[in-house]
C-alpha cells in the first residue's frame, strides 16, 4: 500500500503529485505522490518492472504522465517538451558521442545554447577537473574505459548547471569494482555541489550507500519512503523487508501482546497483531547474535551450524534451530569468531534473538 512520506523541510524542489500512467490496459504507475527537497539524493529503488524508470522518464518528459502534476520549485513542468526542463541526465548506456572529442561531448549542451566560445572551455576545463579527467578534452570515447566515459556522460549533464540531475542506473554496466569507486566519486561530487539528484537503481547497496532517501517502488506504487536507515531497519511492508538486504522469515501465531509463537518456541518481540493471528516476522542476519548470552536472556535457541558460506571477513551461516519446525536461520558470524570458537558444519551453538528488530506482518 502506497504511503506519503513527510515532506522535507522547507518547500520541496520537487513535487510529484497523484502521477499516473497507464500503457493501455496495463497500469505502470499508481499515485504517485513524492516531494523532494533542494539538494537532496534521492533513489527510486525497486524490481524490474516496478516503474522506477517509467517515473524518471515523465520527470524529464520524455513519457508524458495519464493523470497528475510535477511542480518544480513554482513552475508546473507537467506538459513542457524535455528541452524545457531544467535538468541534467546520465543514462546507463552512456549516450557519448563517437565522432567527437570528450570537450565536444562535454561542450555539446552549451553549444546548442549558443554559450561563448571562451565560457564553454572554460566551463569544459573545469569539469574536467572536478570528474578527475583533465587531460582527456582531446581524447575520443572509444579511448577511455567504462568509469570513465561515464564519467565523461556526467560532466556533460552538469555542464549546463541543471537544477535537477537524473541518473538512470548509471553504473549497472560496469564492473564490480568501477561501479563501487564511481559511486563514491558521484555521491561525493552531487554533495560538493548541492545539486537535486534523482537515481534509479535496482541494486540495494547503491542506494542504500548513496541516498539522503530511498523510494521503494513495487508493482508501480511506492511501498516506502525513509532514509537508508529507516528502510532498512524499519521496512514499513512484507515487500521492503525482503527485497533490502538479506532477511529471515520465519511463520508463526500472535500468543499475547508482545508474544509470538514460532514453532515449538515463544518469543518475546514488538508485535501487536490480534492475538491468535497469524503472522510473518522478519529479522535480518545481524540481528541473531551467538555473544554474549547470558542465563537469562530471552529468545535463546540451541541450534546446530547447517552451511557456511564465505564472504571474506565475515561468513554467512545457515543454522538448524531446535524447535522451529524446519524452518532454518541465517546468521552473520565474523570469520575470527568461527575460527576462535573452532565452529564448523555440525558445531552445536547457542543463537540469541533481539526482540526489538523482529518485524511483525500480518500474513
Amino acid at each position: 500500500m502506497a504511503q506519503e512520506q513527510a515532506r522535507p523541510p522547507g518547500s520541496p524542489f520537487l513535487r510529484l503529485e497523484g502521477i499516473r500512467k497507464e500503457f493501455g490496459s496495463f497500469t505502470a504507475l499508481r499515485d504517485i505522490r513524492l516531494d523532494v527537497a533542494q539538494g537532496e539524493f534521492v533513489c527510486f529503488l525497486g524490481p524490474s518492472g516496478c516503474g522506477k524508470t517509467t517515473l524518471l522518464r515523465i520527470i524529464a518528459g520524455l513519457e508524458t504522465q495519464s493523470a497528475g502534476t510535477i511542480l518544480q520549485g513554482d513552475r508546473d513542468i507537467s506538459l513542457l517538451p524535455p528541452a524545457q526542463r531544467d535538468y541534467g541526465i546520465v543514462f546507463q548506456s552512456y549516450a557519448l558521442f563517437p565522432n567527437l572529442s570528450i570537450s565536444d561531448n562535454v561542450a555539446y549542451g552549451l553549444v546548442n545554447r549558443k554559450v561563448s566560445r571562451k565560457a564553454i572551455e572554460d566551463r569544459v576545463r573545469e569539469l574536467l577537473t572536478l570528474i578527475g579527467l583533465p587531460d582527456a578534452g582531446a581524447k575520443f570515447p572509444a579511448q577511455l574505459s567504462g568509469g570513465q566515459q561515464q564519467r565523461i556522460a556526467l560532466a556533460r549533464a552538469l555542464a549546463t548547471s541543471p537544477g535537477l540531475l537524473l541518473l538512470d542506473e548509471p553504473l549497472s554496466a560496469l564492473d564490480a569494482i568501477v561501479r563501487v569507486h564511481l559511486r563514491q566519486e558521484i555521491r561525493s561530487l552531487q554533495q560538493r555541489l548541492g545539486v537535486t539528484t534523482i537515481m534509479v537503481t535496482h541494486d540495494q547497496e547503491e542506494a542504500l550507500s548513496m541516498a539522503d532517501r530511498i523510494v521503494v517502488m513495487n508493482q508501480g506504487a511506492i511501498d516506502q519512503v525513509g532514509t537508508p536507515m529507516q528502510v532498512y531497519r524499519e521496512p514499513a511492508t512484507p515487500f521492503v523487508a525482503d527485497f533490502v538486504g538479506k532477511v529471515n522469515m520465519l511463520a508463526g501465531t500472535v500468543v499475547a501482546p508482545g508474544r509470538l509463537r514460532i514453532g515449538a518456541h515463544q518469543f518475546a518481540c514488538a508485535c501487536d497483531g490480534a492475538v491468535g493471528s497469524n503472522v510473518r516476522a522478519y529479522l535480518r542476519p545481524e540481528d541473531i547474535i551467538a555473544r554474549p548470552i547470558a542465563p537469562g536472556d530471552v529468545n535463546v535457541l540451541d541450534s546446530s551450524i547447517e552451511k557456511i558460506e564465505f564472504l571474506g571477513s565475515y561468513c554467512l551461516v545457515r543454522v538448524a534451530a531446535q524447535g522451529l519446525e524446519g524452518q532454518p536461520l541465517t546468521v552473520y558470524l565474523s570469520l575470527n569468531y568461527l575460527s576462535e570458537m573452532e565452529l564448523a558444519v555440525g558445531s552445536p551453538m547457542k543463537l540469541r534473538i533481539l526482540a526489538e528488530r523482529m518485524r511483525v506482518f500480518d500474513t
